[in-house]
């Protein structure tokens, strides 16, 4: 029987925690780190063993993945004091589920070739549900060699798993994702507002669209949460001001315009200015509300 191979998780989070707890329930021995021991305990009382710096998780680990906020978070953690690359054995793989710039997963998986290491930048979408149920969309860059070898670990966290070309492409993917889920969530709340304000029931103008042309999973999942009143995340917002900022820097680099995306990173950073950084990044109804001089109502 093949001994499966040993996963090291580092980014416990919103994201990573239930994504480490999938890999667990797959059956892979389950490295982990991260800052708050809190979401260590955890995972150590499912079975993980507990390390106390990535150098350490790379040192017992054939698959090291992590999940952190920006990139300088992900370029620290692999290439700095007491860092993944300090553990690293030739022949290992190093996964990012992080969401951060193209040209730092490009430097990153240069660097770390010279060690012998294959790099994937497989940043992830579908929010803190889809990391809870392993139905991720994964998007991947990297060696093909290296993405056959770590499908098993990919497909114990999500549903769609992409390989989408060469170092960083999993990274302009994420960029290509983000512009559309940024569009969907300012579009849906404008939309709201508009009916609501114009006189007619925004549920049941939820309703009638979702069978239509508009329909598209903002409308499917997240009209029931805002209607609840509910708008914690998800997938809080300053992160999705993040990724703009990543999208737009990433645009000015190749000379590309994006008029919309433009705007929506406009308002998203105008939720953080409003005090809504932590939540969700469907709250960006909230900018609308305020430039509408209305609430949208519970129901």
């Amino acid at each position: 029987m093949t001994k499966k191979l040993t996963i090291g998780y580092i980014g416990l989070g919103l994201m990573g925690k239930p994504m480490s707890k999938n890999i667990l329930k797959a059956g892979f021995p389950l490295v982990v780190h991260n800052r708050s021991r809190e979401a260590v305990s955890e995972l150590v009382s499912l079975g993980a063993v507990e390390a106390y710096s990535p150098k350490e998780v790379a040192s017992k680990s054939d698959i090291i993945i992590t999940n952190l906020p920006d990139s300088p978070d992900v370029e620290n953690v692999v290439l700095g004091y007491e860092g993944i690359i300090e553990g690293v054995q030739p022949g290992n793989i190093y996964v990012d589920n992080s969401t951060i710039k193209p040209s730092t997963a490009r430097m990153i998986a240069k660097t770390m070739a010279e060690k012998g290491v294959d790099c994937l930048d497989a940043p992830v979408s579908g929010g803190d549900i889809g990391a809870i149920n392993g139905t991720l969309t994964i998007m991947v860059g990297g060696p093909e060699k290296a993405f056959n070898q770590a499908l098993p670990v990919l497909e114990a966290m999500g549903k769609s798993i992409t390989l989408i070309g060469d170092a960083g492409t999993g990274q302009i993917t994420k960029c290509a994702n983000q512009i559309m889920v940024a569009a969907q969530m300012v579009a849906m709340g404008e939309l709201l507002i508009l009916a609501q304000k114009a006189g007619a029931d925004p549920v049941k103008v939820a309703q009638a669209i979702r069978g239509g042309a508009a329909q598209c999973w903002s409308l499917d999942v997240k009209t029931p949460r805002l209607f609840s009143g509910n708008r914690q995340p998800g997938f809080k917002a300053y992160m999705q001001a993040k990724d703009l900022g990543i999208v737009m820097d990433t645009a000015r680099q190749y000379g590309i315009p994006l008029p919309s995306t433009a705007t929506n990173t406009q308002l998203f950073n105008a939720m953080l200015e409003m005090g809504m950084a932590e939540l969700d990044n469907s709250a960006v109804i909230g900018v609308i509300e305020s430039l509408a001089n209305t609430i949208l109502l519970e129901k």
